[in-house]
């Protein structure tokens, strides 16, 4: 029987790679596997105890609910859009996302405030401090290539916004030792 699986923290190649490779080593038919969701042709009761052992041993959830699946499938989108930089989004995040998702975007948007307690606009400035972060650490960009890879429109935007969610100026952050980024996972 083919089932698909929707899964929570599901948020980098690495998660793929570690599911992908523990269902494979239980002999579970795995048909497809992307960010947040798995296709698999389950054959009987003890492979779904198998998987689910699998997917909470290795720190993700199944997802049950209609909300829970379209929050995550909307901080799957965002967490691709940031994938590849320079980030550039032809049209605004709501008409990007509504039409991704063929969703309306007052539903989307609604239904993520309500699921995670953030608007979608707020995580995804999180998701780009993030990325901001991890670019500092890479040492191969200065603070103008970043904020510019990141579609600020000027570089005291990105300072003002990465003052606000961390509490450090860039130069603060960047000469720091102990350089600490949140996991993808748990930003909200």
């Amino acid at each position: 029987m083919i089932k698909t699986v929707y899964i929570k923290n599901m948020v980098c190649d690495r998660c793929i790679k570690v599911l992908k490779n523990e269902i494979e080593a239980q002999q579970i038919d795995l048909q497809e596997i992307e960010l947040g969701r798995l296709q698999l042709d389950i054959k009987n009761d003890t492979e779904i105890n198998q998987l689910k052992a699998i997917i909470e041993s290795n720190g993700f959830e199944l997802i049950d609910s209609a909300e829970d699946k379209l929050t995550e499938q909307v901080k799957i989108q965002l967490i691709k859009i940031l994938d590849s930089l320079p980030l550039e989004l032809e049209e605004k995040l709501s008409t990007y996302l509504a039409k991704n998702m063929h969703q309306d975007y007052s539903k989307i948007s609604k239904v993520f405030s309500f699921t995670e307690g953030v608007t979608i606009e707020k995580y995804f400035i999180k998701l780009k401090i993030e990325k901001v972060k991890e670019l500092i650490q890479a040492k191969e960009k200065n603070f103008t290539e970043i904020s510019q890879l990141l579609d600020y429109s000027h570089l005291n935007h990105l300072s003002r916004q990465f003052k606000n969610e961390t509490g450090l100026s860039l130069s603060q952050y960047k000469t720091q030792h102990n350089n600490f980024r949140n996991p993808l996972d748990q930003i909200v």
